[in-house]
């Protein structure tokens, strides 16, 4: 059985300095080299999981295999590393207290007084560890979220201080990121704001390894001195981080600093294989030197942050690199749509994509977006709440059925489409309890869908609580609207499309979630190449 090792990812001066990319970054490296890793993610906030929180507050809700909501990091996991990331890797501080509180109910703890030091810290110390006792893994790298000196953050740095006793130094390795900022009235880069963070670190009993410095100026030599002798690190261990193009090009920078050399010697591990990256570059030449270029409309209500579509947007470059073809997204506000502007809006547009999202705000603009695009024959893509709204839209000026509504957004209507799920009825708690994680589905031969994955049976991943109502399912398709996927167990309608149409599919999934760099998603590829056929036409 594996023993794994242990890398520690830290935050230091700011939050937002990308930590999630270089762990994933360096794990790239990694796993290129021949080890198997993964990436886990501990989140000091109290909520459970980020499933109940609004978008604009820690951008998007990402969803694993298993059915977990977790923080967006977790997709960056999975697109570099392009391995399924699941409920263990993402922890938060609303989950740690949520079991020792049932530990202390059922009496687990034999009368003592339950406290942050030890009871807290054995239970983030027994998640840390959790997934290197599975033996599947050499390396585990382990985010730390929030900044260093944030009062939530400091359980999670003194159970890693522990766990580095307890494993021993061989067996782990403390990255810190930190800002070096350029002062422009002084000229030059200033290395106080890392000196003291890694201070600050050094007060909690943790001494880090590595500083990954982020910086708009490459850091001179002096500068790394500077930054090793006051911090007490070696040299080669002060590693640049400087802004580029893309966070794809992150993991061959790292690869160019040394970082996953610096990682292994100090783990004791063999740097004998130079790391397999030909397909990473090749991905990498194919976005940098389109042949072509079009222009998408992102139709959604969560526009002003654009984390909030992380995995979409994610999964629009690695469509936009098969295709050859850089794929330029415009943010359309859904609540800024109406009947009388929306050719304004979306004229000039090589396709409409509209979005996911939960409740009535912006619902209108959403389906005139799809009309628009059913009525142009503009390629349009639907996901989860966008391919619901093509049913509305359909129903209503289509069909004839006016008034048709999603039960979610209007009670009363007489026509509800889309309608809550049987098993969802009773459903008080908000959260965890939608219909989560990946399930089966079957697709129509002939169909686009099964044009794009090549195959009838496919599973994709959930995140929703209402679905289409079989109760229109005839109406809706002897009017010319196609259901081409369903799932298997429940006869659920998964796949939307109007066949008359150049490229109209609505999917109930998210897609998004399973796109990587390695295995661009097969309907964000056929979006883009319809896109492109849709541009070339004009």
């Amino acid at each position: 059985m594996k023993k794994a090792k242990y890398v520690f990812v830290t935050g230091g001066v700011t939050s937002s300095l990308g930590k999630g990319i270089v762990a994933a970054s360096l794990a790239k490296l990694l796993q290129a080299r021949g080890y198997s890793v993964t990436i886990q993610k501990f989140d000091p906030y109290i909520n459970v999981d980020p499933g109940t929180l609004n978008p604009y507050e820690h951008g998007e809700c990402y969803v694993t295999e298993d059915g977990a909501e977790t923080d967006l990091d977790l997709g960056h996991y999975e697109r570099f590393l392009n391995v399924p990331t699941s409920q263990a890797n993402n922890v938060t501080t609303g989950r740690v207290y949520q079991t020792v509180i049932e530990n202390e109910r059922r009496g687990e703890y034999l009368g003592k007084t339950v406290q942050v030091i030890p009871h807290i810290t054995d239970e983030i110390k027994r998640r840390m560890r959790l997934l290197g006792e599975t033996g599947q893994y050499d390396i585990i790298i382990t985010e730390i979220g929030g900044t260093v000196g944030d009062i939530e953050s400091l359980p999670y740095v003194e159970s890693m201080r522990q766990l580095i006793w307890d494993l021993g130094e061989e067996n782990t390795v403390v990255i810190h990121l930190t800002l070096v900022p350029y002062l422009a009235a002084a000229g030059e880069l200033k290395t106080k704001p890392t000196q003291h963070s890694v201070k600050m670190l050094l007060e909690l009993g943790v001494q880090p390894d590595v500083l990954v410095c982020r910086a708009e100026r490459h850091l001179s030599t002096e500068i790394r001195r500077k930054i090793a002798q006051f911090c007490n690190v070696h040299q080669n261990a002060v590693v640049e981080s400087i802004d580029v193009k893309t966070i794809y090009e992150v993991p061959l920078m790292m690869l160019k600093e040394k970082l996953d050399r610096v990682v292994l010697s100090k783990l004791k591990l063999s740097t004998r294989n130079e790391p397999d990256l030909d397909t990473w570059r090749d991905f990498l030449f194919r976005l940098e030197h389109p042949k072509g270029e079009v222009n998408i409309a992102l139709v959604g209500k969560y526009v002003e942050l654009q984390d909030a579509y992380k995995s979409i947007n994610e999964a629009f470059v690695h469509a936009g690199a098969a295709n050859e073809c850089k794929v330029s997204v415009k943010f359309v506000h859904s609540e800024l749509i109406t009947d009388s502007n929306v050719h304004h809006k979306l004229a000039g547009y090589d396709g409409i994509l509209v979005a996911p999202g939960f409740g009535h705000r912006g619902i209108e603009g959403k389906v005139h977006a799809v009309q628009y695009a059913r009525e142009h024959n503009i390629p349009f893509f639907g996901i989860c709440l966008g391919m619901q709204c093509s049913v509305i839209e359909f129903a209503r000026d289509v069909c004839g059925l006016k008034g048709a509504h999603s039960s979610e957004m209007e009670s009363q209507t007489p026509y509800p489409v889309i309608d809550l799920m049987e098993a969802q009825k009773q459903v008080t708690h908000k959260g965890g309890t939608m219909r989560l994680g990946s399930y089966n589905c079957e697709l129509v031969k002939g169909s686009q869908a099964y044009k794009a994955y090549g195959k009838s049976r496919i599973t994709e991943r959930h995140r929703h609580r209402y679905e289409f109502n079989d109760a229109f399912k005839q109406q809706i398709e002897n009017a010319g609207m196609k259901i081409t996927g369903t799932n298997p167990e429940t006869g659920l309608a998964e796949i939307v499309e109007i066949p008359s149409h150049r490229w109209f599919v609505g999917v109930q999934f998210h897609p998004e979630l399973k796109s990587t760099v390695a295995n661009p998603h097969p309907l964000f590829v056929k979006f883009i190449k319809a896109a492109t056929e849709a541009r070339n036409d004009q």
